[in-house]
């Protein structure tokens, strides 16, 4: 099955990351597929939380360093955990020609989940990527799955979910594939 691919990276941002799960793994990852993607000519779109707490051009809002966007990187500003919710993404992926998107980011069970299931809700096929999006360290115990549980069990569920008409996977990043004569992902 032809894809026409786009890297999705949602909420790397300074005060999210610093706050995060196995960080400085995930931002790598992250990088490397962005890199692999830039060099397979498949966009890479940057989704950036703002509002409260994440107040526009503050540290806390800005992208980590290593994921700063490219000149030519499309950056998509929300206010909510759906990427696609009052935003111009789905036009900016329309323009592109995307028909499948590439998720990671944080966090895992809130904006992860949410922008990975409206993007199939959207008609997008999608590729999470298993070692790619992560979520809060759980410092106060709470009801809350334990991060690695809750990454574990986020990729399982995309593992069985079922969109009638939407191609699925949960993919490590090693085995997501930019082909760069075609856009595919496999």
């Amino acid at each position: 099955m032809s894809h026409t691919s786009a890297l999705l990276v949602i909420d790397m941002q300074n005060a999210p990351v610093a706050i995060a799960y196995r960080a400085a793994e995930t931002v790598a990852v992250i990088a490397g597929l962005r890199e692999r993607a830039r060099v397979a000519g498949v966009p890479v779109v940057m989704i950036q939380d703002q509002g409260a707490g994440m107040e526009a051009g503050t540290e806390g809002w800005r992208i980590v360093p290593e994921l700063a966007p490219a000149a030519d990187e499309a950056v998509v500003h929300k206010a909510s955990p759906d990427s696609f919710l009052d935003t111009d993404l789905d036009k900016v992926l329309k323009v592109l020609g995307v028909t499948e998107v590439v998720v990671t980011g944080f966090a895992t069970e809130i904006c992860v989940d949410t922008t990975a299931r409206q993007a199939l809700s959207h008609r997008y096929d999608l590729v999470l990527v298993a070692d790619g999006h992560t979520t809060s360290v759980r410092l106060d115990g709470g009801e809350y799955a334990s991060p690695g549980q809750s990454i574990a069990h986020h990729n399982e569920i995309f593992r069985n979910i079922d969109f009638p008409g939407r191609s699925i996977r949960v993919l490590p990043a090693s085995e997501v594939v930019f082909a760069a004569a075609e856009n595919l992902s496999r």
